[in-house]
Protein backbone atom coordinates (compact mmCIF):
# COMPACT_ATOMS: atom_id res chain seq x y z
CA UNK A 1 0.00 0.00 0.00
CA UNK A 2 1.16 3.59 -0.98
CA UNK A 3 1.67 5.78 2.13
CA UNK A 4 0.34 9.23 0.96
CA UNK A 5 -0.20 11.28 4.49
CA UNK A 6 0.00 9.95 8.28
CA UNK A 7 -0.72 12.40 11.15
CA UNK A 8 -1.36 12.33 14.81
CA UNK A 9 -4.59 12.56 15.84
CA UNK A 10 -5.04 12.67 19.54
CA UNK A 11 -4.32 10.73 22.26
CA UNK A 12 -7.51 9.66 24.41
CA UNK A 13 -7.57 8.85 27.96
CA UNK A 14 -11.48 8.16 27.54
CA UNK A 15 -14.38 7.00 26.02
CA UNK A 16 -15.67 10.53 25.05
CA UNK A 17 -12.05 11.53 23.62
CA UNK A 18 -12.34 8.56 20.98
CA UNK A 19 -12.52 9.62 17.21
CA UNK A 20 -16.16 10.10 15.94
CA UNK A 21 -15.53 9.79 11.92
CA UNK A 22 -16.89 6.45 10.85
CA UNK A 23 -12.96 5.35 9.33
CA UNK A 24 -12.06 1.86 9.64
CA UNK A 25 -9.10 1.14 12.38
CA UNK A 26 -6.59 -0.65 12.90
CA UNK A 27 -5.38 -1.57 16.47
CA UNK A 28 -1.70 -2.58 17.58
CA UNK A 29 -1.91 -4.10 20.95
CA UNK A 30 1.35 -5.81 22.98
CA UNK A 31 3.87 -5.37 25.80
CA UNK A 32 5.00 -2.76 26.79
CA UNK A 33 9.21 -3.63 25.62
CA UNK A 34 7.54 -5.29 22.07
CA UNK A 35 8.14 -2.30 20.24
CA UNK A 36 5.06 -1.46 18.76
CA UNK A 37 6.18 2.43 17.89
CA UNK A 38 9.31 1.09 16.07
CA UNK A 39 6.90 -0.81 14.33
CA UNK A 40 4.40 1.95 13.21
CA UNK A 41 7.22 3.92 12.62
CA UNK A 42 8.44 1.48 10.37
CA UNK A 43 5.33 0.77 8.57
CA UNK A 44 4.70 4.07 8.07
CA UNK A 45 8.48 5.17 6.93
CA UNK A 46 8.42 7.73 9.38
CA UNK A 47 11.32 8.33 11.48
CA UNK A 48 9.61 9.40 14.76
CA UNK A 49 5.22 9.42 14.28
CA UNK A 50 4.93 7.10 17.28
CA UNK A 51 7.23 8.28 19.52
CA UNK A 52 9.49 5.23 20.84
CA UNK A 53 10.52 5.49 24.84
CA UNK A 54 13.42 3.70 26.76
CA UNK A 55 11.27 3.56 29.75
CA UNK A 56 8.63 0.42 29.30
CA UNK A 57 4.56 1.63 29.81
CA UNK A 58 4.99 5.19 29.17
CA UNK A 59 2.31 5.00 26.53
CA UNK A 60 -0.64 5.69 28.99
CA UNK A 61 -3.34 6.94 26.45
CA UNK A 62 -5.07 5.11 22.92
CA UNK A 63 -3.30 6.95 20.24
CA UNK A 64 -4.86 7.77 16.98
CA UNK A 65 -3.06 8.35 13.35
CA UNK A 66 -4.95 9.50 10.29
CA UNK A 67 -3.64 7.64 7.42
CA UNK A 68 -4.12 8.55 3.88
CA UNK A 69 -6.78 11.06 3.93
CA UNK A 70 -7.58 13.43 1.10
CA UNK A 71 -7.01 16.60 3.47
CA UNK A 72 -4.41 17.39 6.45
CA UNK A 73 -6.49 17.37 10.08
CA UNK A 74 -5.92 21.26 10.02
CA UNK A 75 -7.80 22.02 6.88
CA UNK A 76 -10.04 19.07 6.37
CA UNK A 77 -13.84 19.69 5.59
CA UNK A 78 -15.97 18.10 8.05
CA UNK A 79 -17.41 15.91 5.16
CA UNK A 80 -14.30 13.95 4.49
CA UNK A 81 -14.31 10.55 5.71
CA UNK A 82 -11.31 9.33 3.50
CA UNK A 83 -8.22 7.27 4.86
CA UNK A 84 -8.11 5.01 8.24
CA UNK A 85 -6.57 5.14 11.88
CA UNK A 86 -4.13 3.43 12.87
CA UNK A 87 -4.85 3.08 16.58
CA UNK A 88 -1.88 2.32 19.44
CA UNK A 89 -3.20 0.89 22.49
CA UNK A 90 -1.69 1.30 25.68
CA UNK A 91 1.76 -1.63 26.72
CA UNK A 92 0.71 -4.04 29.21
CA UNK A 93 2.86 -6.40 31.34
CA UNK A 94 5.19 -3.52 32.86
CA UNK A 95 5.79 -4.25 36.20
CA UNK A 96 7.37 -0.85 37.14
CA UNK A 97 3.69 0.52 36.82
CA UNK A 98 0.92 0.46 39.78
CA UNK A 99 -1.78 -2.10 39.79
CA UNK A 100 -4.22 0.16 39.88
CA UNK A 101 -2.43 2.35 36.72
CA UNK A 102 -2.22 -0.96 35.13
CA UNK A 103 -5.72 -2.41 36.19
CA UNK A 104 -6.47 1.61 34.34
CA UNK A 105 -4.78 0.69 30.97
CA UNK A 106 -6.41 -2.82 30.67
CA UNK A 107 -9.82 -1.83 31.37
CA UNK A 108 -9.37 0.94 28.66
CA UNK A 109 -7.77 -1.48 25.93
CA UNK A 110 -10.46 -3.44 26.73
CA UNK A 111 -13.27 -1.20 26.82
CA UNK A 112 -12.26 -0.49 22.71
CA UNK A 113 -11.39 -4.01 21.53
CA UNK A 114 -14.71 -4.98 23.04
CA UNK A 115 -17.19 -2.32 22.11
CA UNK A 116 -14.88 -0.36 18.75
CA UNK A 117 -17.59 -1.22 16.04
CA UNK A 118 -15.41 0.58 13.45
CA UNK A 119 -12.86 -1.75 14.68
CA UNK A 120 -11.14 -3.45 11.41
CA UNK A 121 -8.29 -5.26 12.44
CA UNK A 122 -6.19 -5.96 15.60
CA UNK A 123 -2.38 -6.62 15.33
CA UNK A 124 -1.04 -8.29 18.31
CA UNK A 125 2.97 -7.97 18.86
CA UNK A 126 5.17 -10.62 20.48
CA UNK A 127 8.73 -10.49 20.62
CA UNK A 128 9.93 -13.42 18.07
CA UNK A 129 13.52 -14.17 20.77
CA UNK A 130 10.74 -15.29 23.65
CA UNK A 131 8.46 -17.30 24.56
CA UNK A 132 4.96 -15.69 24.38
CA UNK A 133 4.26 -14.63 27.75
CA UNK A 134 0.97 -15.17 29.60
CA UNK A 135 -0.30 -11.94 29.18
CA UNK A 136 0.20 -12.54 25.41
CA UNK A 137 -1.63 -15.61 25.49
CA UNK A 138 -4.39 -13.80 27.44
CA UNK A 139 -5.26 -11.09 24.84
CA UNK A 140 -4.63 -13.95 21.99
CA UNK A 141 -7.58 -16.11 23.76
CA UNK A 142 -9.48 -13.35 24.11
CA UNK A 143 -9.14 -11.80 20.33
CA UNK A 144 -10.07 -15.49 19.21
CA UNK A 145 -13.07 -15.80 21.56
CA UNK A 146 -14.77 -12.68 20.64
CA UNK A 147 -13.97 -13.36 17.07
CA UNK A 148 -12.06 -10.59 16.64
CA UNK A 149 -10.37 -10.44 13.17
CA UNK A 150 -6.14 -10.67 14.10
CA UNK A 151 -2.95 -11.39 13.16
CA UNK A 152 0.66 -12.06 15.19
CA UNK A 153 3.51 -9.89 14.10
CA UNK A 154 6.63 -11.42 15.67
CA UNK A 155 8.73 -8.11 16.18
CA UNK A 156 12.30 -8.16 16.39
CA UNK A 157 13.25 -10.87 14.14
CA UNK A 158 16.61 -9.73 13.11
CA UNK A 159 17.69 -10.04 16.42
CA UNK A 160 17.56 -14.25 15.67
CA UNK A 161 19.52 -16.06 12.94
CA UNK A 162 17.65 -18.00 10.21
CA UNK A 163 17.33 -21.04 12.34
CA UNK A 164 16.65 -19.93 15.30
CA UNK A 165 13.85 -17.53 14.07
CA UNK A 166 12.24 -20.66 12.15
CA UNK A 167 12.35 -22.15 15.49
CA UNK A 168 10.78 -19.53 17.56
CA UNK A 169 8.21 -19.29 14.67
CA UNK A 170 6.88 -22.57 15.12
CA UNK A 171 6.74 -21.96 18.72
CA UNK A 172 4.61 -18.85 18.44
CA UNK A 173 2.88 -21.00 15.84
CA UNK A 174 2.18 -23.43 18.31
CA UNK A 175 1.39 -21.45 21.54
CA UNK A 176 -1.08 -19.24 19.24
CA UNK A 177 -2.92 -21.54 16.72
CA UNK A 178 -4.96 -20.79 14.03
CA UNK A 179 -3.36 -17.49 13.92
CA UNK A 180 -1.09 -16.07 11.37
CA UNK A 181 2.06 -15.19 12.33
CA UNK A 182 4.76 -12.74 10.30
CA UNK A 183 8.00 -12.00 11.32
CA UNK A 184 9.21 -8.20 11.16
CA UNK A 185 11.78 -6.49 11.47
CA UNK A 186 11.43 -2.25 12.06
CA UNK A 187 15.10 -2.40 11.53
CA UNK A 188 15.48 -4.10 8.00
CA UNK A 189 11.77 -3.75 7.14
CA UNK A 190 11.91 -7.12 6.81
CA UNK A 191 7.79 -8.56 6.72
CA UNK A 192 6.41 -4.57 6.25
CA UNK A 193 4.48 -5.88 2.78
CA UNK A 194 3.41 -8.57 4.30
CA UNK A 195 1.83 -6.90 6.97
CA UNK A 196 0.61 -3.97 4.99
CA UNK A 197 -1.09 -7.31 2.58
CA UNK A 198 -2.76 -8.02 5.51
CA UNK A 199 -4.02 -4.84 6.15
CA UNK A 200 -5.19 -3.73 2.52
CA UNK A 201 -7.23 -6.97 2.50
CA UNK A 202 -8.72 -6.06 5.72
CA UNK A 203 -9.85 -2.75 4.33
CA UNK A 204 -10.73 -3.64 0.89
Amino acid sequence: MKITSAEFLKSAFERRHWPLEARREVAFLGRSNVGKSSLLNSLLQRKALARTSNTPGRTQSINFFLINAKYPIATAPATDKSGFYFVDLPGYGYAKVSKSMRADWGKMAEEYLSDRERLALCIQLVDSRHKPSPLDLQLHEWLTFNEKRHIVVATKSDKLSSSELSKQLRLIGAEMPESKVIPYSSQTGKGRDVVWSEIAATLA
